[in-house]
């Protein structure tokens, strides 16, 4: 092994001559002609160490990359159906037509309920619905709407089942508000009931469905079941078109009684939308998730 540089006062002399040498070279240094102006010349010398041999460089840091995210919704789809139609009360004749509904016939669609003040249901179940589907796009989802505005006319109930089912939807929901007696309120689900030849194989999804959205629902905005209809926030009902005639699981929900002050009070209430919004959402999350 060598034997170290002795003490003394030159080698400090001579550490100070190469520093003040390299500053002058680093001054003076202009970059070579055709040199991109905005290029960026460096040069990194290690630093002297103890006893002067230079220091180790730091080992560069690898970042970790971090694992994608999945959303809890991605590559389903959703279909929303926003009941009634602002346009439907200047066009009588057109959704009194009969349609196919199952078995039966029914109208083409309905005006709708409205609040003892003038609210109308089909305004409330389109600002619900468009709460709805940004939410559910917010984790993933593929939303369908059956309507593209609130001043439109239908589409028939035929249609609007058509619409899930055109699109291999994994779940449907249409949201209305209900006009019953004003001394009745809550909300309910309806879930379809077994017609032969249509609902056979949406049955039990359908009712699975319906059980995750009414249990996240009413943990969400806290509103009562129906007291009007229905068990525990299940109603099953055979003559609904839009559930005779879907190929996928669907249900309704009945989000309140339009003409009970107490439901109409939350019904108007933003706020009491968002959280109604929340609940719909967990819901359908919960059954596809």
């Amino acid at each position: 092994m060598p034997a170290p540089h002795p003490p003394g006062p030159h080698r400090p002399v001579r550490l100070l001559a190469a520093s003040v040498g390299l500053l002058l070279v680093s001054a003076c240094w202009s970059p070579p002609s055709g040199a991109r102006p905005d290029a960026e010349v460096t040069a990194t010398l290690p630093l002297p160490g103890p006893g002067g041999d230079p220091a180790p460089e730091a080992p560069s840091a690898v970042p970790t990359p971090s694992p994608t995210a999945t959303l809890p919704l991605e590559g389903r789809t959703v279909v929303v159906d926003p009941g009634h139609n602002g346009g439907n009360a200047d066009a009588p004749e057109e959704i009194s037509r009969p349609v196919p509904a199952g078995p039966d016939t029914k109208e083409c669609d309905t005006v709708g309920a409205r609040s003892a003040d003038g609210y109308p249901e089909h305004e409330f179940n389109w600002e619900l619905s468009l709460l709805v589907r940004d939410r559910l796009e917010a984790a993933g989802a593929t939303v369908v709407l059956t309507r593209d505005s609130d001043d439109g006319v239908g589409p028939c109930i035929d249609e609007r089942a058509a619409i899930g089912n055109e699109a291999g939807a994994d779940a449907a929901v249409s949201i209305h508000a209900d006009g019953a007696a004003p001394d009745s309120r809550g909300f309910h689900v309806i879930v379809p009931g077994e017609v032969s030849g249509f609902t056979e194989p949406i049955l039990e999804p359908s009712y699975e469905l319906g059980e995750a959205l009414r249990d996240e629902f009413h943990a969400a905005t806290d509103h009562p079941y129906s007291d009007y209809l229905g068990e525990e926030g299940i109603d099953v009902r055979t003559d609904l078109g839009g559930l005779n005639l879907s190929t996928v699981p669907k249900v309704f929900l009945e989000v309140g009684n339009m003409r009970n002050p107490d439901d109409a009070e939350r019904l108007r209430d933003p706020e009491w939308r968002a959280l109604a919004a929340d609940g719909i959402a967990a819901g359908l999350t919960r059954f596809l998730d």
